[in-house]
């Protein structure tokens, strides 16, 4: 058994971080993916009942410049240029809904919704609806729209939540896309990149029903990047905008007939990963050296999250995701993906590898700014922050009990609402999401949910709560930014 050390109280009177005298013991891995960037740590609370823990854990060394695309810095240009094509309509089938449409900066980069309401519907975050006659839309989007916040550091190197765009050195185009070696090659710059080239192809999200227009036709007939795809009817339409073209070739250097879609989606990306950076959190800067940047609530909450809580084990790494995939019996509610005996399960990873033994899995959000994204879970099942951590302490108990109707923020829409309900209203299918949870029981006392809840607070970066700024105040297209 190993002896537990402990370091003098007097260093913390002195105002030396921890991480700055912690033992690096040989024991703790120091390689794998898992073990990069770390630092052994001894938890410490103070005299306010903040005593020895008995265990040993582990913090992120602080991000840097380094750790994300162009250090964080990308050319001007191309900034531009994705924020006008982040929100601009005309890479919409019918040129009604844009990129910032679920991915507002005033609602922390997303929607506010549960579930995303796409092309067709109107208005804004948690005020949008499903749209009217015969333009009201289809269905709702089937998962909850991510934030974007740090998706443009080099660690993460999948996107959405079952991970269908990932890096992938054997691949043509160096990424494991849906759309296999027809995804262009040597062009698009990083897998966040390749991600903004989905968006457009999905008739629920931006493309349009098919009829509507041609770019919801190629869409529903899987050409992406064919003679007349999607792809290719969106980068004709940006050539043919005057004030587009001049962009790209700042941006890019390039003449308007060397315009393709993935120039525009290195742009956005370039834009997403600039704009949306957030490591400037009281964590972070604790990380730094400041002593005093947490408070002891939220200290008290960090060695809970790095050790009895269990967080840490999948919630790993600068940023707290292990970029992997668990299935933690998160509640299913939507129209799904397609998958199940009658299309409205969601299989998560599954639909990316075809193994069964990933049904329900879905990879691990990264943690910045996590107060402020609700709701939770792939399908925002949960609206509170503190219930989707008591899930994650009795999964399949709060699969069991709950309620789609209550607890989902949806707009109404009867036809809607029945299909929402599907799967948590069949005891059957519910329990094989239980059967499938990894996730182990873990009792904590209502004070150490609220510390808990204290550090994911002060995960928070305060640049993150305006983001007025990030909004222009018109696009190329001269197409309204709101609907």
């Amino acid at each position: 058994m190993r002896k537990k050390t402990i370091l003098p109280f007097c260093l913390l009177l002195a105002g030396i971080p921890l991480y700055a005298v912690a033992n690096q013991e040989p024991s703790i891995p120091t390689n794998g993916p898992n073990s990069h960037g770390h630092l052994t740590l001894f938890s410490y609370l103070s005299a306010n009942n903040l005593a020895y823990s008995g265990a040993n854990y582990r913090l992120p060394l602080p991000a840097t410049d380094s750790d994300f695309y162009d250090h964080g810095r990308p050319d001007p240009a191309k900034f531009q240029l994705g924020k006008f094509l982040f929100f601009d309509k005309i890479l919409s089938g019918n040129q009604n809904i844009s990129c910032a449409t679920c991915h507002h900066p005033l609602a922390a980069t997303g929607d506010g919704l549960s579930l995303s309401v796409g092309e067709g519907g109107r208005g804004l975050g948690i005020t949008r609806n499903t749209g009217f006659g015969n333009e009201a839309i289809y269905e709702r989007v089937p998962r909850n729209a991510p934030p974007l916040f740090n998706v443009g550091a080099k660690h993460m190197t999948v996107m959405f939540y079952d991970g269908r765009a990932e890096v992938d050195s054997l691949a043509p185009s160096g990424f494991n896309t849906p759309a296999g070696d027809e995804l262009p090659i040597g062009v698009l710059e990083n897998v966040l990149a390749a991600q903004a080239m989905f968006p457009v192809t999905s008739n629920s999200e931006m493309a349009g029903q098919p009829g509507e227009n041609p770019i919801a036709d190629a869409a529903e007939a899987g050409n992406l990047a064919g003679p007349g795809g999607v792809w290719e009817q969106l980068a004709n339409r940006l050539k043919a905008n005057e004030e587009y073209a001049q962009l790209f070739n700042q941006a890019f250097a390039l003449t308007p007939e060397q315009i393709t879609y993935a120039h525009a989606a290195n742009a956005i990306a370039a834009f997403e990963a600039a704009a949306w950076r957030a490591d400037h959190s009281p964590f972070d800067r604790y990380l730094r050296g400041d002593k005093e940047a947490m408070s002891r609530e939220s200290i008290q909450g960090m060695s809970l999250f790095y050790g009895k809580a269990g967080c840490s084990q999948c919630h790993s790494g600068v940023f707290q995701t292990d970029m992997q995939y668990h299935a933690i019996a998160m509640p299913q509610i939507g129209p799904g993906k397609g998958d199940g005996a009658e299309g409205h399960e969601d299989f998560g990873r599954e639909r990316v590898t075809h193994d069964p033994a990933d049904r329900y899995k879905f990879r691990t959000p990264p943690l910045r700014n996590v107060a402020l994204t609700g709701p939770w879970g792939h399908d925002g099942t949960y609206n509170t922050l503190e219930a989707v951590v008591r899930h994650h302490l009795d999964p399949v108990s709060s699969l069991l009990t709950y309620s789609c109707l209550r607890e989902a923020q949806l707009p109404y829409r009867e036809d809607l609402d029945f299909f929402d309900c599907l799967v948590q209203n069949d005891s059957a299918k519910v329990n094989l999401i239980a059967a499938a949870n990894t996730l182990p029981t873990r009792e904590l006392s209502d004070d150490e949910v609220k510390h808990l809840l204290a550090f994911l607070h002060a995960l928070t970066d305060p640049i993150s709560l305006d983001l007025r700024g990030d909004i222009p105040d018109r696009v190329p297209s001269n197409l309204t930014l709101v609907e």
